[in-house]
């Protein structure tokens, strides 16, 4: 079969037209939200700059994004949530292309991170227009890239029990009736250790790149995606008393400063539990495992982002959370999303 990528960059060659650039696009056509359909759009009224890649499957979308990066494709967007965000990046980890960002997910929660508008597809594509680049840091969880956050045990339970289907009705609050679900299990006993060979027991874990989970909330307060470090969450209690200590140290200014949970920044760990137990990367699923190792890889992302974030990050995330979902009458022509 022949190349697709290789037959868009020759058409101009071919037929001596010189074609204004545009960026190849990975997209989720099944993605029928809301969301989704603004992506679809956008993406219709800026046709001229958009070379559109449908994906069927996630691994199509990893294997579209390895291919571009091995073509030396300088930019590639992604344009979904975070599950079609971490693909791509699976896709172009440890290549030079430059990962931009359409965000058009529940959480979004690497585009909040990065200053990324989240809630205006034509702002976010500015962003990619203007070409600021930085470079942040790429983990790996046995192998697989993830550049914002990962989860062992409960929170990787939480996304078992959340379906496709309620994500769409419910937005963010689908995750909270699937943890209402999960609380009561028993948890498995987990033994972490760290880099300098610091050895501590909890029952779940949570990693941190950057600085928020779940959408707007910092867990990681001292997280810098650019540290080479990972902090790292071993929460001591389960059930109801990990919630609560989670708002509670959100409402106190750190998780960390709740007695039962350990904060520690790292340049690796190993978690071992004493059963298989799912683990999440960027809020995908990516198997169960007894023993999982946290590394970093050997090259930074480039990423297309503001050069200065502006206002306060907190209070534009919060608010967009609070007021999910807004349904608003769709238009009958294109306007701006």
């Amino acid at each position: 079969m022949a190349n697709p990528i290789a037959k868009r960059a020759r058409i101009g060659d071919e037929w001596g037209v010189k074609l204004p650039r545009r960026y190849p696009i990975i997209f989720n056509p099944k993605a029928r939200s809301q969301k989704g359909g603004r992506v679809r759009r956008f993406v219709m009224k800026h046709a001229n700059r958009f070379a559109l890649y449908a994906t069927n499957s996630a691994e199509e979308a990893r294997e579209l994004a390895a291919r571009f990066a091995a073509d030396g494709e300088p930019v590639v967007v992604a344009a979904g949530g975070d599950g079609t965000l971490n693909e791509v990046v699976r896709g172009l980890a440890g290549s030079e292309t430059v990962l931009g960002v359409l965000p058009a997910g529940t959480m979004n929660v690497f585009a909040r991170e990065m200053g990324i508008p989240f809630a205006s597809l034509e702002r976010a594509f500015a962003v990619i227009e203007n070409g600021f680049t930085r470079e942040v840091d790429l983990f790996e969880a046995n192998g697989i890239p993830f550049v914002q956050m990962a989860g062992v045990g409960f929170d990787a339970m939480v996304i078992e029990e959340t379906t496709w289907e309620s994500k769409k009705m419910l937005g963010p609050l689908a995750y909270l009736l699937a943890a209402v679900r999960v609380l009561g299990e028993k948890p498995p006993q987990m033994r972490v250790t760290l880099a300098n060979g610091r050895v501590v027991d909890g029952v779940a874990v949570l990693a941190g790149n950057g600085s928020l989970y779940g959408g707007p909330f910092p867990f990681f307060r001292m997280a810098d995606n650019h540290d080479s470090k990972l902090d790292v969450l071993v929460y001591k209690e389960a059930g109801y008393r990990l919630v609560l200590d989670s708002l509670r140290g959100l409402a106190l200014g750190g998780i960390d400063l709740i007695e039962s949970v350990e904060y520690f920044q790292t340049e690796s760990f190993t978690v071992e539990a004493d059963r298989e137990v799912p683990i999440e990367v960027d809020g995908e699923l990516a198997g169960r495992y007894e023993k999982i190792r946290f590394v970093e890889t050997a090259n930074h992302l480039r990423v297309l982002a503001p050069e200065i974030q502006s206002g306060n990050r907190l209070t534009e995330n919060l608010k967009a959370w609070l007021t999910w979902p807004r349904r608003q009458p769709e238009p009958a022509t294109a306007r701006h999303a």
